[in-house]
């Protein structure tokens, strides 16, 4: 599966996330229904975009993935297990039962499993160390004189100072127009001072300016994390991945709202998207090691605290709290970023 099929796949996976995060027996059976039905279209959708789409539903595709090796026995089977709750509750006559909720649960999860891992493999494609080139021998170029004897030093400082110029002000203006303006400056300065409501304003008022933009909700995100007000913190970080699917900190603080949340598994796949896409996030690595050591995965924990190097995320990587506690020292990461600067 190439990385343009996986990313899709995953978007297709964040649509019916909570849908299926909210199926419960206690609930209104056509509720539950709907959601069945529902969450079985964003999985079947992720299937589709994993073998870059197809024409194909149901059994079928998913006969179609595992003859490609796309899917192990046990998910494809979880996932027809699936299907066939979905198909059960599509009968009006039908009332839910427990057993199909289990059995959505259980083939949405294998499925959001598999991806993992292919992201998980991914990561490990790019990280791995190459094998360098010996450099190539150095060669003496003589350096050109002017008529006056003088090198050509002051002429190539002008020319770097106008083109530093160029750029300081080409990145200036790009950034004041993606940033949603000083509105969202004015957030960040808020939110270092500790002023949660005037930076939400601002904020919220970032958000209307851009709509497109997922850093305001992102912070807003976090700072509804830190308030405790865990279902403002997931519909907006739902609405930052909607926007930017391929934005690190959203998919980073995303596992960070699911890890104080009490669900490391959810967590674990959030943070290895987010080092996928950037690499070099120490945090994300760093919170990933404490996802693992919470799912009782010392070895692989170890590995990435390792990379991450020492920071906030250290502490957390130890005996596991009560359940549904904050790991120590996650809470919040980098919880003052400099004005201007993506949240850490």
């Amino acid at each position: 599966m190439n990385s343009a099929n996986q990313r899709s796949a995953l978007g297709a996976l964040d649509t019916g996330r909570p849908l299926i995060a909210r199926l419960d027996i206690a609930r209104d059976p056509e509720d539950i229904a709907a959601d069945i039905i529902d969450g079985w279209a964003a999985a079947e959708t992720a299937l589709r975009s994993m073998v870059g789409g197809s024409s194909l539903a149901g059994q079928a595709l998913v006969r179609e993935l595992r003859q490609r090796e796309l899917l192990s026995l046990d998910q494809a089977h979880a996932l027809l297990e699936f299907l066939a709750a979905r198909d059960r509750v599509q009968r009006t006559e039908y009332r839910p039962t427990s057993a199909d909720v289990a059995a959505a649960r259980e083939g949405f999860q294998k499925l959001e499993e598999r991806l993992a891992q292919e992201a998980e493999r991914e990561f490990s494609r790019h990280t791995a160390p190459a094998a360098q080139a010996p450099a190539p021998p150095a060669e003496f170029t003589p350096v050109p004189t002017t008529s006056d004897g003088r090198g050509p030093g002051l002429a190539i400082l002008i020319t770097l100072l106008v083109a530093v110029g160029l750029a300081v002000g080409a990145f200036y203006l790009f950034t004041r127009d993606r940033s949603g303006g000083s509105a969202l400056a004015r957030g960040v300065a808020a939110y270092k001072a500790g002023q949660r409501e005037a930076a939400k304003g601002e904020f919220t008022k970032a958000a209307r300016d851009d709509p497109n933009l997922a850093l305001p909700h992102i912070y807003l995100g976090r700072i509804a994390r830190e308030e405790g007000d865990a279902s403002t913190a997931l519909s907006e970080l739902q609405t930052a991945i909607r926007l930017e699917p391929n934005n690190a900190i959203a998919q980073r603080e995303m596992g960070s709202h699911l890890l104080a949340s009490g669900n490391p598994e959810l967590a674990r796949r959030f943070y290895v998207r987010a080092v996928q896409l950037d690499p070099n996030d120490s945090t994300a690595q760093g919170y990933l090691a404490c996802a693992l050591a919470r799912l009782g995965r010392p070895q692989e924990a170890q590995r990435f605290l390792a990379r991450a190097g020492p920071g906030s995320w250290s502490a957390c990587v130890g005996p596991a709290g009560p359940p549904g506690a904050p790991p120590p020292g996650a809470l919040p990461p980098g919880a003052a970023p400099p004005t201007g600067a993506r949240p850490r």
